[in-house]
C-alpha cells in the first residue's frame, strides 16, 4: 500500500496550527519541547512562532531564561473561508 493511500500523505493541521496549540497548553513551553512534540526542527518551530507574531497571533516575553508566550484570543483566522471563529474558539476544540 502506498503512502497516499494509507492515508500519511497529508494531515488536518497545519504545523503552525500545532505550534499554537502546544503553546496554548502551556505558555512557557521551550521551544525544543513544542519541536519535540511536533515532530518538527527547532529552527522550523522558530520560524512559525516568527510567523505567529508578525500576524499578531502571538506575542512573548522574556522572563529569566526563557520566553513566556500570550495567544491574542480574540484575533480572527486569516483565510477567508475561516472568517468568523475567533482563535480562541478553535484553539477551544483543538486542546
Amino acid at each position: 500500500m502506498t503512502e497516499r493511500r494509507a492515508g500519511l500523505g497529508w494531515t488536518f493541521l497545519t504545523n503552525h496550527a500545532r505550534v499554537l496549540v502546544q503553546i496554548a497548553r502551556d505558555p512557557g513551553v521551550r521551544v525544543r519541547d513544542i519541536a519535540a512534540s511536533c515532530l518538527l526542527t527547532e529552527r522550523a518551530v522558530q520560524r512559525i512562532i516568527a510567523d505567529l507574531e508578525e500576524a499578531g497571533y502571538l506575542t512573548h516575553e522574556r522572563r529569566g531564561r526563557v520566553n513566556h508566550y500570550h495567544v491574542i484570543a480574540g484575533k480572527q483566522l486569516r483565510h477567508p473561508a475561516d472568517a468568523g471563529p475567533t482563535l480562541a474558539e478553535l484553539l477551544a476544540v483543538l486542546r
